[in-house]
């Protein structure tokens, strides 16, 4: 399938949104997942803005909210750190993550485009949409 499109391939990305008072709506970008089927990518990407984070709530467990975080990057990187999914692909796993949850990381729409490089495009969409 590479080659389609002048040598990119069709890719997925969501925001990964910090949600420390649900019943507020008030939330943070704090990462990007990124797959993309062709190559058998998924990656995510994390930052975590503390100070704009205790902003919206004071009490928030960042500790918990950087362990949640880690998680996703585990599950994306496959093997030990992807616990129950370590035997799933990466388009299964990507879909385990966006996923619609209640938990404080969550998930936002999925939005496509095309890459010649779904690793730079993971970096390119943290620095525009989470940093």
């Amino acid at each position: 399938m590479t080659g389609l499109h002048n040598g990119r391939d069709v890719f997925e990305y969501a925001l990964l949104k910090v949600v420390p008072r649900v019943e507020r709506g008030e939330m943070i970008n704090a990462g990007v997942v990124v797959y993309c089927h062709a190559r058998r990518f998924v990656e995510a990407r994390t930052y975590l803005d503390e100070a704009r984070l205790l902003a919206l709530d004071p009490t928030v467990d960042v500790a918990g909210v950087r362990a949640a975080l880690g998680a996703v990057e585990g599950i994306c990187e496959g093997g030990e750190r992807a616990g129950q999914a370590a035997g799933d692909d990466a388009g299964r796993r990507f879909r385990w993550l966006i996923a619609p949850r209640s938990t404080i990381v969550q998930p936002g729409p999925v939005h496509t485009g095309l890459t010649a490089d779904p690793a730079a495009e993971a970096e390119r969409l943290l620095e525009l949409l989470v940093r």
